[in-house]
């Protein structure tokens, strides 16, 4: 590569000036935390998802991990979830003494298959994560009526979905909590930070307490009526994500935009796009994602397209196979075969908001020469 040549990045956020004013606003407020904008970051997004309740919280990481604990998880518990996704749509259940059962997934959607899950169920099977993998949405009422059969707590990952639709409703507006994620390279940005939605004000409120140390809502600042975390967003991510939120629909509709013109790019180039939409999924695009054939060198490509400045990234590798699983649980090569199949040959190209045509060209020529 040529040092003059300028490296497309693998991700970007889109901030502008109103983003900056809204943070100074509160920098300048001095309430840099449990201050006005939080509560009116969460009254926006729960809006924008159709959600009555929303808490905000410091990542969507942490989110999952207060799902867990509203589920009741424990000890000897198991969590069903998909092995084909960021490790902590598993690691929520192990914070929580819970072993992480993993179900195959399905082929087209990468989600996880609902016969896979339903035959993972054992009589000390808690609960269910299901995650909506690059903002593809899950099958919720096939999901859902598992749980609701085995008596089961449901819990949707929808970190990588904002704004995605299931049967024409937002994922969080199905009632059950969903958490969502805001790092840097999501459709929208907080930063860091996350948030869970739920249908139940029960829920919310237990979440509100558990995200702030345990503390009642009380006169009292240091009353504490149970175990709590220090998960709270802070006013400053809060006023980004208000800056991120008054402009979400031009930024989903942006990315789309994108996305649209990778799918006439690639067309023949031997790689399998993104699963295009249908009457009951409809995307959020939080990553391009293309599935190379069998036989072709994924770690090549990618090597390859970094020497012509193009960032891409293994997307994703399983989850059971990594060192951690492997050493604590005994898991190994062969036990979730789709799964690992599709992480040896998916591969995240450039993809944000503002990837201008040019560049979009220039990856998809190196990768169309990286595969020679």
């Amino acid at each position: 590569m040529s040092t003059t040549t300028r490296r497309i990045t693998l991700s970007s956020p889109w901030l502008d000036e109103r983003d900056e004013e809204l943070v100074l606003e509160v920098l300048r407020s001095g309430r840099l935390s449990l201050g006005p904008t939080g509560p009116r970051f969460e009254r926006m997004l729960a809006d924008a998802v159709g959600a009555p309740y929303c808490a905000a919280v410091s990542s969507g990481t942490a989110g999952l991990h207060l799902c867990m604990r509203l589920a009741g998880v424990g000890p000897g518990d198991e969590v069903i979830t998909s092995p084909y996704s960021f490790v902590a749509s598993a690691n929520c259940a192990i914070y929580e003494g819970a072993t992480p059962v993993f179900a195959d997934i399905d082929p087209r959607t990468f989600n996880l298959d609902p016969a896979a899950v339903e035959a993972a169920v054992t009589a000390r099977t808690k609960a269910v994560v299901a995650v909506d993998i690059f903002g593809y949405p899950c099958e919720l009422d096939e999901l859902r009526a598992i749980c609701d059969r085995h008596g089961l707590y449901f819990v949707e990952d929808a970190c990588e979905a904002l704004g995605a639709t299931y049967k024409g409703r937002p994922l969080g507006s199905h009632g059950h909590p969903a958490t969502f994620a805001f790092y840097p390279n999501k459709q929208m940005t907080t930063g860091e930070g996350g948030a869970v939605t739920t249908g139940s004000e029960e829920e919310h409120e237990l979440l509100v307490s558990l995200r702030n140390q345990g503390r009642l809502e009380t006169s009292s600042w240091l009353q504490h009526g149970r175990l709590g975390f220090n998960y709270r967003l802070d006013d400053i991510s809060a006023a980004l994500g208000i800056g991120q939120l008054e402009r979400l629909d031009r930024i989903l509709g942006a990315r789309s935009e994108v996305a649209a013109r990778y799918a006439d790019l690639l067309a023949g180039l031997d790689v399998e796009p993104p699963l295009p939409d249908d009457a009951d999924h409809v995307r959020s695009w939080f990553v391009y994602v293309v599935e190379l054939p069998r036989g072709v060198d994924r770690d090549g490509v990618i090597r390859r397209l970094g020497e012509e400045g193009v960032d891409c990234a293994p997307y994703l590798p399983s989850i059971h196979l990594q060192s951690y699983m492997r050493e604590r649980y005994g898991f190994s090569d062969g036990m979730f075969p789709v799964s690992e199949d599709v992480s040896a040959r998916t591969m995240a190209i450039p993809f944000h908001a503002r990837l201008e045509r040019e560049d979009q060209e220039r990856v998809v020529e190196a990768l169309r020469n990286a595969l020679g």
